[in-house]
């Protein structure tokens, strides 16, 4: 008796609570977006070509020593590395965590995979002067993990908190074209800036613009335009239900400031483009992550409900 209570003692110190796993999952959603941040530096300052080596900056040595380029870009790949050790401790928590569904912990494996892969995928677009479909793939598998792990962190929600009743068919039907409308907005957001004055280049090292400017803004105007009626029409359902469905009101408002926090910077850049600092590029980039997080949340919890009474 003595030895089996042993066993079960060691085996529940060695599990998480969903409440600790969900707070694991807040940080990882957090690190994700954060290295798309440090990750747009090294492309907007035109340091990715500043440790010309993998892993270390140049041969036989790691540390950089050509300035502040070497610096960025090895600043990022330093927190390239806290990222894959916070997705790590995600998928082998999801592991630990009681009662999860399996479905969450094949999802949280897949973020840590993921993450991993974009140290090759880094090595890969660095090896090939930083080809700008190269640096989009990278961009566009950032987002993604992002929004893979917003499901993770819904899964646990879900499972400290019950799961709600359905909505109906027609909302749930927005929410996918929410989703697709955001996943729009994003390849032609990452098109515009390939485009155009940004990414910068590198001491003389020139970085390639994919397309012309002009076009790729058109398309992107389009693409906020169709994400903005898919959204207000969410928004007015939400509105008009707010009685049963708060948190959908709440989410909603939210998404609303971020996108016309969003919207101005990118009519400010638009407006100053030949003189447009990298740091408000930045910005765009950072707040363009944040609301595609955000949105799969809202769609992704259509879909998934959460139990009203805790909503």
């Amino acid at each position: 008796m003595n030895s089996a209570s042993h066993v079960l003692s060691r085996r529940r110190a060695v599990e998480l609570s969903p409440e600790r796993f969900r707070q694991l999952a807040i940080v990882a959603v957090a690190m994700l977006v954060f290295i798309v941040g440090t990750g747009a530096t090294v492309r907007l300052t035109g340091s990715g070509l500043g440790c010309e080596h993998w892993p270390g900056c140049q041969p036989g040595d790691p540390f950089p020593k050509k300035g502040y380029h070497s610096y960025i870009e090895f600043s990022n790949r330093v927190v390239a590395f806290f990222t894959v050790v916070t997705t790590l401790a995600l998928a082998v928590g999801a592991l630990r965590t009681r009662g999860l569904a399996r479905r969450a912990k094949v999802l949280a494996w897949i973020v840590f995979a993921a993450t991993l892969a974009q140290a090759p995928l880094g090595a890969i677009t660095v090896y090939f002067h930083l080809n700008p479909y190269l640096v989009i793939a990278h961009l566009l598998l950032s987002l993604a993990v992002i929004g893979v792990a917003v499901l993770v962190l819904l899964d646990v929600t879900q499972l400290l908190r019950g799961v709600g009743a359905a909505f109906p068919v027609a909302v749930r039907a927005l929410g996918g074209l929410l989703l697709g409308a955001i996943t729009f907005l994003v390849v032609t957001g990452t098109l515009s800036t390939a485009s155009g004055k940004y990414p910068g280049s590198s001491g003389d090292t020139k970085v390639r613009r994919l397309g012309a400017f002009e076009p790729a803004v058109s398309l992107h105007v389009k693409a906020v335009a169709a994400f903005g009626v898919v959204f207000l029409l969410l928004a007015a359902w939400a509105v008009r239900n707010r009685a049963r469905h708060a948190w959908l009101t709440r989410g909603c408002a939210g998404l609303l400031a971020i996108l016309l926090a969003q919207m101005a910077v990118g009519e400010t850049q638009y407006r100053t483009y030949g003189t447009v600092p990298w740091w408000l590029v930045l910005i765009h980039v950072v707040l363009a992550a944040t609301l595609f997080a955000w949105t799969v949340g809202i769609a992704a919890r259509l879909w998934r409900p959460v139990a009203r009474n805790v909503a």
